[in-house]
C-alpha cells in the first residue's frame, strides 16, 4: 500500500473520531524512537499553517489510563487550537506491555529520574522532533490527564531546561508515590507533604534548575484522583519555584493565591481560578477547580474518552497561559573582545619634591 493512501486513512480515521462538523486541515505523522530504556511510539499533529520558516512551540500531550493517542486528541480537541495557533501536538503513546492499563508509571522510582526509564522516552521523543520540525527551544511544554498529568510534573522536575511549563489535569505531586502499593493511598488521600515533595522536585533539577510555569485543572468530585491532589500539585510547585528562583527556601513564591475569580460556563459547571504571582507580580501558577466535576478533562469533546464539556475548556485555557510564557529570555552570548584595556596613570612618572596623589584609570570596565 503507498504511504500517502496509509497517510489518507489515517486523516480520515481521526476526522471519524473528531467532534461531528469538526474538520481540521492539519496532518498526522506517525513515528518512534527507541533507547536503553525501551521504545514508544507517537503521533505528531502538524498544523497546516507550519511551513519550517519560523520556529513554532511543542505541546507534548500525556494520556490517561486506557487511553492511546487518538482518544486523547479526539477527547481535549488540542489539535484545533493547534490549528488555529500554529504550533505541533505530540502524542506518546504508553503500550500495555509497559503498563496493563497503559497508564504512564509515575508511581514507580525508575521514572522519576533524569536520564531514566518513561521522562527520558519522552525527552528522546521531543529530540527526535527537533530534528525534523522547527521547534521553539523555549517553548516545549508538556500537558497530561491523570497517569498523564502526573508524569508531566515529573518532566517539569527532571527536565525543566526541556520544559517550561507543564499542565496538570487530575494529577499529582512529584513523587506522590513511589510504588504501585503506595500510589493507591496518594489517588484517595493525596502524597506526602507538599513543602518535602517540593525540595525534592528541585533537587531532581539538578544544574538545569529554574522556575516551571504551571496551571492545574480539577474537579470538585474527582473520586479518582482526589481534589486534595491538585492542592498539593500548587503547593509542591511553589516550594520548588521558591527554590529555583533565587536558590533559597524564602517564601518569595508561595501557595497563597494573588488572585482568586469565579465564573460559572453556560449551562455548565461554576468554577473559581487562583492565581500565584512571581517576585516580579507576574502569574507562575494557576489553579481551576471545577465545581461538581469528576474525573475529566475540562470542557473536552465527547468523542473522547474521561471528558465533560460542562466545564471550562482547558485546552483553550492550557495554550493561553503556555503563549504567555513569562520566563527570561537566556542571556546573550559574551562577546569575543581581543581588544586589550589601557590603563592611563596621572600624573605621568617623575621626580617630584613633595608627595603626589597618583590615579589610575582604564578605558574599559
Amino acid at each position: 500500500m503507498k504511504k500517502g493512501f496509509c497517510l489518507i486513512l489515517f486523516t480520515l480515521a481521526y476526522l471519524c473520531l473528531a467532534a461531528p462538523g469538526q474538520v481540521f486541515a492539519g496532518t498526522w505523522v506517525v513515528d518512534s524512537v527507541s533507547n536503553q530504556f525501551g521504545s514508544r511510539n507517537y503521533k505528531i499533529w502538524v498544523p497546516s499553517s507550519y511551513n519550517g520558516n519560523s520556529s513554532v512551540p511543542l505541546v507534548m500531550m500525556l494520556h490517561g489510563c486506557t487511553q492511546s493517542a487518538d482518544d486523547f486528541a479526539a477527547g481535549t480537541q488540542m489539535n484545533a487550537v493547534a490549528e488555529s495557533n500554529n504550533f505541533l501536538v505530540v502524542y506518546p503513546e504508553q503500550p500495555s506491555n509497559a503498563n496493563q492499563s497503559r497508564c504512564w508509571n509515575w508511581f514507580e522510582s525508575a521514572n522519576q529520574s533524569r536520564g531514566s526509564g518513561e521522562p527520558s522516552l519522552l525527552v528522546a521523543i521531543v529530540n527526535k522532533i527537533k530534528t525534523s520540525y522547527n521547534i521553539d527551544n523555549a517553548r516545549v511544554y508538556a500537558a497530561g490527564l491523570s497517569a498523564g498529568a502526573a508524569m508531566s510534573v515529573i518532566l517539569g522536575a527532571t527536565y525543566p531546561d526541556v520544559f517550561s511549563a507543564i499542565a496538570v489535569s487530575a494529577g499529582l505531586e512529584y513523587k506522590a508515590a513511589t510504588s504501585l502499593n503506595n500510589s493507591f493511598t496518594a489517588l484517595s488521600q493525596g502524597g506526602p507533604n507538599p513543602n518535602q515533595q517540593g525540595t525534592l522536585a528541585f533537587q531532581a533539577m539538578g544544574s538545569a534548575a529554574r522556575k516551571v510555569r504551571v496551571i492545574v485543572f480539577h474537579g470538585s468530585r474527582d473520586f479518582t484522583v482526589n481534589t486534595v491532589n491538585g492542592n498539593q500539585v500548587i503547593s509542591q510547585w511553589a516550594q520548588t519555584n521558591d527554590l529555583a528562583d533565587d536558590g533559597s527556601d524564602n517564601n518569595n513564591i508561595t501557595d497563597t493565591p494573588a488572585s482568586t475569580v469565579s465564573g460559572t460556563v453556560t449551562g455548565g459547571y461554576n468554577f473559581t481560578t487562583f492565581k500565584y504571582n512571581d517576585p516580579n507580580g507576574a502569574t507562575l501558577m494557576e489553579k481551576w477547580i471545577v465545581e461538581n466535576m469528576g474525573h475529566a478533562w475540562s470542557g473536552g469533546s465527547t468523542a473522547g474518552s474521561f471528558v465533560d464539556p460542562k466545564g471550562p475548556k482547558a485546552s483553550n485555557e492550557i495554550w493561553r497561559f503556555f503563549s504567555q510564557q513569562q520566563n527570561p529570555p537566556p542571556p546573550p552570548p559574551p562577546v569575543n573582545d581581543v581588544t586589550p584595556p589601557v590603563l592611563t596613570i596621572s600624573p605621568a612618572g617623575g621626580s617630584f619634591d613633595a608627595s603626589v596623589t597618583v590615579n589610575l584609570a582604564l578605558n574599559e570596565a
